[in-house]
């Protein structure tokens, strides 16, 4: 599969959660933890897993700083 996102960061799944309708998948990118939160029919499809690989994929128009 081939995705315009240029921000992907390969690591591995470390926890799901599910929720009624959408799940919380947590990546560990080598030692911090990148949390998406996608719908369980998602998950499903997906056949997500706990400690098997997996990319963040990272699309976003803007970024904002707070200090």
């Amino acid at each position: 599969m081939k995705i315009s996102a240029r921000n992907q960061i390969a690591g591995k799944i470390v926890e799901i959660i599910k929720g009624a309708t959408t799940s919380h998948v947590s990546i560990d990118i080598g030692g911090k933890i990148i949390t998406a939160s996608i719908t369980n029919e998602s998950v499903a499809d997906m056949k997500l897993k706990v400690g098997e690989p997996a990319t963040a994929i990272i699309k976003a128009s803007d970024v904002m700083v707070g200090v």
